[in-house]
């Protein structure tokens, strides 16, 4: 009977467990990215690991609104900035976007293993033509 009990109580202590934190963490996170999208500026689009097209279709949409948008990326992610950057200007030449000020710097970071290491970062600039 023992076993029995154990058998049963197991799967009532993780359906428990389950369903409690699965709202918490999904409104955790929800929480968490509307203070960030708001406190942000809007014409500012940083380069992560979302596919390229995600990218150009938010600077797009930008531009849409805003005379420049600021395309910032660091590290493995600056090939991909100035990829969404090649394609609004090539791509929608016709609508009349153009690369303007390009920046490149680095960031000093402190690694995992605490060692202190430079980060490349560049700041590519996306204007409408007037």
């Amino acid at each position: 009977m023992s076993t029995e009990n154990e058998q049963s109580s197991a799967p009532k202590e993780t359906t428990g467990s389950t369903e409690s934190s699965a709202p918490k963490e999904t409104t955790g996170s929800t929480e968490s990215s509307a203070p960030k999208e708001n406190t942000g500026s809007r014409d500012t689009i940083f380069i992560g690991k979302k596919p390229l097209m995600a990218y150009v279709t938010s600077t797009l949409i930008q531009l849409a609104n805003l005379p420049r948008v600021s395309i910032k990326a660091r590290g493995m992610s600056i090939g991909r900035a100035v990829d969404v950057a090649q394609i609004i200007a090539r791509k929608t030449e016709n609508a009349g976007y153009t690369i303007g000020s390009i920046k490149i710097g680095s960031e000093s970071l402190q690694s995992q293993d605490g060692r202190q290491r430079n980060v490349s970062t560049i700041d590519i600039e996306v204007k409408r033509n007037s």
